[in-house]
């Protein structure tokens, strides 16, 4: 059980760091640090996106509307927080 516990973590741990850097990305194009017009930018500016927009898409059903803000990473990453202070805490046990 532990090891699944172990290999759910990781996964978590490499959500949060898609999240994280997604996020960062999408800062630094926004203020013209990084251009996307680049090769390897849009590759990885891309598949970011396909990662991270699936999951971002449902929370954004549930978030109010906020014009240029988007709380759907701050969401997520909450949540991925959540549950590995749930899978942690059952691990002790």
């Amino acid at each position: 059980m532990s090891s699944l516990v172990q290999i759910l973590d990781v996964i978590l741990t490499s959500a949060w760091w898609i999240i994280i850097i997604q996020a960062v990305m999408s800062w630094l194009i926004s203020f013209n640090v990084l251009n996307i017009k680049q090769p390897f930018i849009y590759q990885v500016w891309s598949s970011l996106n396909a990662v991270t927009e699936p999951v971002y898409r449902r929370v954004r059903k549930f978030l109010p509307q906020t014009g240029g803000l988007d709380f759907a990473p701050i969401v997520v990453l909450l949540g991925i927080m959540a549950i590995r202070i749930v899978l942690s805490n059952n691990l002790a046990y």
